[in-house]
């Protein structure tokens, strides 16, 4: 018997587990979801999960959300510096960091049919490239290569690179943002911190009127990302759906463009928090429009014939 700790480390939410290496690694023996805001520092809490616990662990492994370099992340979205180092020594075991597209991209290959829904079964190459893009506070990208025995992941910041607006609307979202943070990434726009923004566009565009209802409920929520795509998935407000619409939208086109950047022939896969809760909308015309739209290689690109989108199922 083997027991590690295992941890994903959002900017919204940590998930700790405890498992036993020779079981599988689906199958817990503990688990717990904490606030990451909550808590200080990764130190602190998970020095709260282990409370009380009498597990005489071996290792542990933690994915963060951001940058890894040489076994340290200063978090994107938490005001954290994580480091293997410091919390080896306080939990008294080898540690690694490891970035969260890394992991991700890791589990693609072990998924199974059961745990995915799929969005377009498309023609996957064998062996071709596959692509990860995750939308969840922020938003992460990652792609994986065969090498001829087995698929390896490779991490990337790609969230952060220009958001390249596609028509009138988004030409217009972008300037409204650049007035606002000056540099625009996709992870303004398409992550759980882009939804507020792109909300706030339409509502100060006067695209849509904000019902009092929203508004109250809204000023209330703490993050008002879930309130926005619960009222769109209820179809009970215009400003919410078209908040959503335009998420997806840009959504579609970024996994377009990450498709063609590694040449994806063997999947596409969408990650994060938000894909499972938004798969309706993933499933109509404007997210392909928007991943296929891609000018004179519209009708050419291997990838738009190929490549199967899929998004895990929410448990």
């Amino acid at each position: 018997m083997s027991i590690q700790l295992a941890g994903d480390v959002g900017g919204t939410k940590t998930a700790l587990a405890i498992i036993d290496s020779e079981l599988g690694p689906r199958n817990f023996l503990e688990k717990a979801t904490f606030a990451s805001a909550d808590y200080p520092s990764l130190d602190a809490l998970v020095a709260d999960f282990l409370k009380g616990k009498k597990w005489q662990l071996a290792r542990a492994s933690i994915d963060v959300a951001g940058p890894v370099v040489n076994g340290r992340c200063q978090t994107t979205n938490l005001p954290w510096v994580i480091e293997e180092v410091s919390l080896s020594k306080e939990l008294g075991i080898p540690v690694r960091l490891v970035n969260d597209l890394d992991a991700i991209a890791h589990a693609v290959p072990l998924l199974e049919s059961d745990d995915l829904e799929t969005l377009s079964p498309g023609a996957p190459v064998k062996h071709g490239a596959l692509a990860v893009i995750a939308p969840g506070t922020g938003l992460g990208e990652a792609f994986l290569e065969w090498n001829g025995t087995s698929y390896r992941p490779y991490p990337s910041e790609g969230g952060h690179t220009d958001f390249a607006p596609s028509g009138s609307m988004q030409l217009k979202l972008l300037n409204y943002l650049m007035a606002r943070f000056g540099h625009v990434s996709y992870e303004r726009v398409c992550s759980g911190i882009g939804v507020p923004n792109l909300y706030a566009f339409i509502k100060d565009s006067g695209i849509f009127c904000e019902p009092d209802w929203l508004r109250e409920q809204l000023a209330a929520a703490p993050d008002p990302a879930p309130v926005i795509g619960q009222a769109a998935l209820d179809d009970k407000a215009e400003i919410a759906v078209a908040t959503l619409e335009l998420f997806v939208s840009i959504l579609g086109s970024e996994a377009g463009n990450l498709a063609l950047k590694v040449l994806a022939t063997g999947g596409m896969f969408l990650g994060g928090g938000i894909p499972p809760r938004i798969i309706p909308f993933l499933k109509r015309a404007e997210f392909f429009h928007s991943f296929q739209n891609k000018g004179r290689f519209r009708a050419c690109w291997p990838i738009s014939r190929s490549t199967s989108s899929s998004t895990p199922r929410q448990r």
